[in-house]
């Protein structure tokens, strides 16, 4: 049970990515840094499932890849709630757009550090809403979809034991 629910969060996590990826090449929206982060988790958050299928621990180790997953879609859902926040300020509160984040690491050799604190505070091209679905823009999508995630990671990865837990 537990290998088929963390093979399902990385399938949920390959989908979100996928549309990302058609929703930039085939509807032409260019994702903002905010955006980008959010990609970066998902990522993150999918190979963590992936790993857990794949191994597919025993108590402790599955607890281990629980907290991760946790920890990743918390990190995840706050990116989308801060890209929120930025996508409700009003016109003009939000400052002009700067340079992309690789234009700064590579470019003008701005530490990472300093570089994830310029992204997180967010720019124009962040503020904009150019998607919605049922009246939620995409970041709303990713923080609604990271606490589905970290729901399946805690069911999967605390509760849900294998048939190799119960022989022990």
């Amino acid at each position: 049970m537990r290998r088929a629910l963390n093979l399902f969060g990385f399938l949920a996590c390959a989908g979100m990515l996928g549309f990302a990826w058609y929703a930039q090449s085939v509807l032409g929206l260019e994702p903002c840094p905010l955006c980008i982060f959010q990609r970066i988790g998902v990522a993150l958050i999918g190979v963590l499932f992936l790993l857990a299928a794949l191994q597919n621990p025993r108590r402790w180790g599955a607890s281990i890849y629980g907290v991760l997953q946790l920890l990743a879609c918390l990190a995840t859902l706050g990116v989308a709630a801060r890209h929120l926040w930025v996508q409700a300020q009003p016109p003009g509160a939000v400052p002009s757009c700067g340079a992309s984040p690789g234009y700064m690491l590579l470019q003008l050799h701005i530490p990472v550090g300093q570089v994830i604190r310029r992204v997180l505070t967010g720019s124009g091209e962040c503020a904009v809403v150019n998607w919605k679905l049922l009246g939620l823009s995409m970041p709303a999508w990713v923080l609604i979809a990271c606490v589905a995630l970290g729901g399946l990671a805690l069911v999967a990865n605390f509760k849900a034991a294998s048939p190799r837990d119960r022989r022990t």
